[in-house]
This record gives C-alpha cells, structure tokens and sequence, in this order.
C-alpha cells in the first residue's frame, strides 16, 4: 500500500500510519558502535578486526636506553645517601606488525635502580636533583642510596616501559607487560670522609691530623 495517496479521508491515514512508523523508528535502539579496542574504526564503523598484540610482537622495536647520573657526580661518601636520577621519555616508533602499519608507543612506567653493591630498588620516579628538588646535598631522596663501604660501584638502571599499538585508527591499545631498557655503566666511587677539631688548617699544617 503507498501510503499518502491523495484521497480527501486517506490524508489523515497517511499522516497516522507515517506518526506510527516514526514512533516505531524512535523506539528501536540505534545500532550499537563498534568496539575501536578489537577493530580499526572510520567514524562509527569497523573496516577491520586487528590482530592482538604481544610483547614478542614488539621484538624488532626497542626503546633507546636511559641515561643516569648522580650527585655528587661519580662520587659518593660511606653512610651519607649517594642521589641518582635517570632520565627517559616517551618514545614513539612506526613499523609493521602483523602485516599492519602501525606505530608503537613505549612510556616509561617504573624504574628499577641497580646500585652495584648487591641492592636494588624499583621506584615509580626517575628521581630529581637536590636542587630542584629543594633539598639539601646528601639528603634522601625516593632514588638515593647510601653506601657502607668504601669502593668503585657500577650502578645502573632498568626503565620499565609500557607499550601501546595503534593500527592507524588514532586509538592506542596496550599490550600486556612491559618493555625493558637498561642504561649503561655509571661508576660511583664511595669514599670516607673524616673531620677533626685542630688548629691550624691543612695548608698551614699539611702533616696534620686528616690532612
């Protein structure tokens, strides 16, 4: 039946059955969005389902490594705290995986400091200097350590990175665990340090006590 055939009387049908017709399009629930998780999505539809990715896909992408320093810097003194901070950013890299253009994502999300006397320690920080930190030198800081012997420590970290891989659609999705960037060798070399009451200095007296 064409609905609006122009009879005097069909009119008023015409309009009842294209109100129920609205109505019924009203009631009926719009399409669900496609989930941009699982699939590469243009505007509100899925071109295609994307692969899941794993850390052993991410093997041909490696993260540059982080750099470490300390303060005071390539020294420490026994029993005082000794301050390191490392320095990594996020990094973004393109490739294919899968067959798929995509671009990698790594952001740093853990830190795991290595002090070369058998003592680790994971922070979520990457540490800050004294100064900027408004503290004074050899103070704790959420990255410092402090030494008991005297030595030549090769101190290191290990920057735990989270990775993410967006096929193009502008949605990042995260792989599980993490990616991992060990910087090189910074060697900090402990010594003691000893004060004594006398009276003359070190210049004035050079054989004396602690000179």
């Amino acid at each position: 039946m064409t609905i609006g055939a122009s009879s005097g009387h069909g009119s008023n049908g015409g309009e009842a059955s294209r109100t129920r017709s609205d109505h019924a399009r009203a009631a009926s629930p719009a399409p669900a969005e496609p989930e941009c998780l699982t699939a590469i999505c243009r505007g509100n539809y899925a071109v295609v389902t994307v692969p899941d990715v794993t850390l052993a896909d991410l093997a041909s992408f490696t993260p540059a490594r982080p750099a470490l320093t300390g303060e005071p810097r390539g020294v420490g003194v026994v029993g005082l705290p000794t301050n390191l901070v490392a320095s990594a950013s996020e990094q973004r890299m393109s490739g294919r995986i899968l067959d798929f253009d995509v671009t990698v994502r790594f952001v740093p999300a853990g830190f795991v400091f290595d002090y070369g006397d058998g003592s680790t320690r994971r922070s979520s920080t990457a540490g800050v200097s004294w100064s900027r930190a408004g503290q004074a030198s050899f103070t704790p800081t959420a990255t410092s350590h402090v030494y008991t012997k005297p030595g030549t420590y090769p101190v290191r970290v290990t920057v735990l990175y989270a990775p993410s891989v967006d096929f193009g659609s502008g949605v990042w999705r995260p792989v599980d665990g993490y990616v991992r960037a060990t910087s090189g060798g910074y060697d900090v070399r402990v010594v003691e340090v000893r004060t004594a009451l006398v009276d003359r200095t070190c210049l004035e007296n050079p054989s004396g006590p602690g000179c």
